[in-house]
């Protein structure tokens, strides 16, 4: 199964009026159209209506999160709201998720490729165990929404659509992923870049992790720049 990250207004992703890289080349390419899996049924396709309900989510968790957040819970949900998305699939941003629980665990030895169920790796294990502090809890707990809003907790929560996601903050993210290279890699941000021009040949898990951090960075700062929620699509 794919996996896109997505940066741009939740009006826009929920009503499906946005494209994955595999999507975007097909069409210009002349193919039909894709069904996307994010598309809403009939009766709910109106971004008016979507974008009511997104405020309506926003404004409640702004109230549940109270002094938690560094500041408002606000972004742009108009449709002229940039959006951006990339496509780490799961092979890059699990051997990344991986790279941060060994960092974390040095004692450990990190595996060669990315294990067939590795959100039950040892290391992310303990990385995740309650009570543990994780340098990089925006990053290994299951996170599946980032808001530019400064926090430091994640939470389970409801999203627009009512499913339970684990959200964090785009703004913790980046420190943390800036943390994180600091720490390993030491990359420069020319290094960085080059990382994400196009998967490795070599599925080893620091070279797939190289790969999704590059596109998570880009889109970090994306998201922090335009002041966007960021969120993964699979």
């Amino acid at each position: 199964m794919a996996l896109d990250v997505y940066v741009g207004s939740l009006t826009r992703y929920y009503a499906g009026a946005w494209e994955n890289l595999v999507e975007r080349a097909l069409r210009e390419r002349g193919a039909p159209p894709a069904v996307r899996s994010a598309m809403p049924t009939d009766e709910a396709k109106s971004q008016d209506r979507i974008r009511a309900r997104v405020i309506a989510w926003r404004t409640a968790l702004a109230k549940a999160l109270g002094d938690r957040l560094a500041g408002p819970l606000e972004w742009g949900e108009t449709e002229a709201a940039p959006w951006f998305t990339q496509r780490p699939g799961w092979d890059g941003f699990g051997s990344l998720v991986l790279w941060a629980a060994y960092a974390e665990h040095p004692a450990l030895r990190l595996p060669e490729t990315l294990p067939e169920e590795w959100d039950h790796d040892v290391a992310l294990m303990r990385s995740t165990a309650e009570g543990f502090r994780s340098r990089y809890s925006h990053l290994v707990r299951n996170v599946e929404m980032w808001l530019p809003v400064a926090f430091e907790i994640t939470f389970e929560g409801e999203d627009v659509d009512g499913r339970r996601v684990v959200v964090g903050s785009v703004t913790t993210l980046r420190r943390q992923l800036a943390d994180l290279n600091a720490s390993t890699w030491k990359a420069s941000a020319t290094d960085i870049a080059a990382w994400g021009q196009m998967p490795p040949e070599r599925r080893t898990v620091e070279g797939c992790a190289r790969y999704a951090f590059s596109l998570l960075s880009d889109l970090a700062q994306r998201a922090h720049a335009e002041r966007l929620p960021m969120k993964l699509d699979h």
